[in-house]
């Protein structure tokens, strides 16, 4: 009899229940998710989306409300690879949505504080009104793989290894030296494991791409302050494409908003955050 493998994801945002603290959730935060200075903040939130997950449906009046539907994280200090502590606490439970927070801490310093609300996606489908559109890319075998990304970000990124990601070819002119200054980058996302994509791996594809300042010629670290996560539908198995673009950077911060759309063509999670702009070189 074989055994199944894990996904790298699961085991990274894997959790056990502390026997003796209702609602704490212990876990493990593994080097493969690093990026610059931290912890990847999209691993991080869907960290914190999983223990409400499980605090949700531990309750009767709450058990059918798995999916993270909104999601914001406020990230207090980075994260590091290491034992990990995430503290719940269900504020509401609703017919179809429950709120709750969580705070994610490491040797007693509080690194991410959420407030999600979550729900059934599967339940939600239904009429969709939309004027947007996915975005235009070349077939995944014609854009660019991670195995052509800058030694240095490699260095800088051991979570690229995880991600089977293609950018755009018209979005990575940055990488040689001639970025277009507009603030935009777009590819093709999956896991390189091959893990179908769920609601909690849309919060990892919302912070999955370089940041887009890259593409405004500054490379660098750009450590997150805020990032909050709309979920629409649950994704169809299959590539992802994603969208990251910014329209302002000011005051050394800059706003990175997300489409993530799925293999059928729909829109399935929204993101906007807010991080600091890498410091010149």
């Amino acid at each position: 009899m074989t055994t199944a493998i894990r996904s790298e994801f699961d085991q990274g945002i894997a959790l056990t229940p502390h026997p003796d603290e209702p609602g704490r959730y212990d876990g493990e935060l593994g080097a493969g998710w690093q990026i610059g200075g931290g912890v990847n903040g999209g691993l991080l939130l869907a960290v914190a989306g999983h223990a409400l997950s499980l605090a949700h449906t531990a309750r009767p009046e709450s058990a059918g409300h798995a999916d993270p539907v909104s999601i914001s994280g406020y990230y207090l200090s980075a994260a590091t690879p290491g034992p990990a502590t995430v503290r719940t606490e269900v504020i509401r439970t609703g017919r179809s949505l429950s709120t709750g927070t969580a705070a994610l801490s490491q040797d007693g310093v509080e690194r991410l504080r959420v407030v999600a609300t979550h729900g059934d996606l599967a339940a939600q489908d239904g009429e969709v009104r939309t004027t947007a559109v996915p975005p235009q890319l070349p077939p995944p075998e014609q854009c660019i793989g991670v195995e052509h990304a800058p030694r240095e970000l490699l260095t800088q990124a051991a979570l690229l290894e995880r991600f089977d990601l293609r950018l755009d070819p018209a979005t990575v002119g940055w990488a040689l030296g001639q970025p277009s200054g507009t603030g935009r980058i777009q590819g093709w996302f999956r896991l390189a494991d091959g893990r179908a994509p769920d609601p909690l791996l849309l919060l990892l594809a919302a912070d999955a791409l370089p940041p887009v300042t890259f593409d405004l010629g500054m490379p660098g670290w750009a450590p997150t302050v805020e990032l909050t996560v709309h979920l629409r539908a649950r994704p169809a198995d299959g590539w992802l494409r994603l969208v990251h673009a910014t329209r302002n950077l000011a005051g050394g911060y800059f706003e990175e908003d997300a489409e993530v759309w799925d293999e059928s063509g729909r829109l399935v999670a929204q993101s906007r955050q807010l991080a600091k702009a890498p410091r010149p070189a």
